[in-house]
């Protein structure tokens, strides 16, 4: 009996101590991603706060692209030269989105702190109280002046809700999060990769407009940026996506 007790309480103790290792283990990983994010956030001029530890840990986590539902689509029209893919002509159908309106100085600014608020929704700061998954893109959207010279600072952060949430999405417990329903869009998009700032974005918009053979089908004024990479990967695949007029 003795030997027996000595045994359990041996046992007890090891799988407390393993307990123990796993929490500091997962603390440091913590601490390590927050670290992380900190230094991305510092190069957008944005402070990440300590609170976003757990949502950036989870999302983390959960970030393996077999896991990541893809925005569906029907691909209408692919347009090529030499070999070389120019567009894509695509129809989305009506669906929810959380949405946040941002207003900073720069771009980066404005993004990195929507998402920021968007993964707080994802990762359990709802109504459900779940992870509610990652869908992608995540997208952006911007406005310029009528003759696409420059961009407004006011931008809209929206991440889609996956197809099990469309019926009855989580309320956000953040109150400057929105769920809309957008309808269905025509959209012409065109890949680009790296960092995405006021100057890139002219950029693309500009070539998209001179590559269309109707860009007057287009809203002039109102253009999406899709992002299939988290604002802390330093060689983001984006996309720029034109609006048919309704």
């Amino acid at each position: 009996l003795a030997e027996e007790s000595a045994d359990s309480a041996y046992h007890s103790h090891g799988s407390s101590l393993e307990e123990e290792a796993a929490e500091r283990m997962d603390d440091e990983e913590q601490e390590r991603l927050l670290s992380y994010w900190q230094s991305v956030g510092r190069g957008h001029q944005v402070d990440v706060p300590r609170d976003m530890a757990e949502p950036i840990q989870q999302l983390t986590r959960n970030n393996n692209p077999q896991e990541r539902q893809t925005i569906p689509f029907t691909l209408i029209q692919r347009k090529e030269k030499l070999g070389d893919l120019l567009y894509e002509k695509r129809h989305y159908g009506k669906a929810k989105w959380a949405c946040i309106k941002m207003k900073e100085k720069q771009y980066e600014q404005s993004i990195c702190l929507g998402f920021m608020k968007l993964m707080r929704y994802i990762c359990e700061q709802n109504s459900s109280g779940l992870y509610l998954g990652i869908t992608v893109p995540i997208v952006t959207i911007v406005h310029t002046d009528e003759a696409q010279s420059a961009m407004t600072q006011a931008v809209t952060v929206a991440y889609y809700l996956p197809e099990v949430l469309q019926d009855e999405p989580p309320h956000p417990f953040d109150s400057d999060i929105i769920i809309e329903e957008w309808p269905a869009t025509i959209v012409y998009s065109r890949s680009f990769r790296g960092i995405t700032n006021e100057d890139s974005i002219m950029r693309e918009i500009n070539l998209l407009a001179a590559i269309l053979e109707s860009p007057e089908l287009c809203l002039r004024d109102t253009f999406i940026i899709a992002g299939y990479t988290n604002p802390a990967a330093a060689d983001r695949h984006n996309e720029i996506w034109f609006l048919q007029r309704p």
